[in-house]
């Protein structure tokens, strides 16, 4: 790091004599799989899992302690599940109680 960092002008950042500085880096790590569930049509599920990945990291320096969180969502395997073919299919959708008792009689 140059002397010129110090300043706060951008100009200045690469200028003077260079100066050592010792930096630390500590955190912690938190791990979660994820499972969802998706339709893909009448006899197909997708599942995907997914490993969420959440880090908190402390940067010390002498002048400063830097505190971050990051969260990161990474897909791990996804999947096709497929099923039977049914034989009939009906689309209940929008169908009230009453009218679909006439429907099955």
């Amino acid at each position: 790091m140059h002397f010129g960092s110090f300043t706060a002008f951008k100009l200045l950042s690469a200028r003077g004599p260079g100066i050592k500085i010792k930096i630390s880096s500590a955190g912690e790590v938190e791990t979660d799989l994820r499972s969802e569930f998706t339709a893909q049509g009448i006899n197909q599920t997708l599942h995907r899992v997914y490993l969420q990945v959440k880090c908190k990291v402390n940067i010390l320096t002498p002048f400063d302690n830097i505190e971050k969180e990051i969260t990161n969502q990474v897909l791990l395997v996804e999947n096709v599940i497929v099923g039977n073919i049914p034989s009939t299919y009906y689309n209940l959708e929008g169908l009230e109680q009453r009218d679909s008792i006439e429907l099955v009689e």
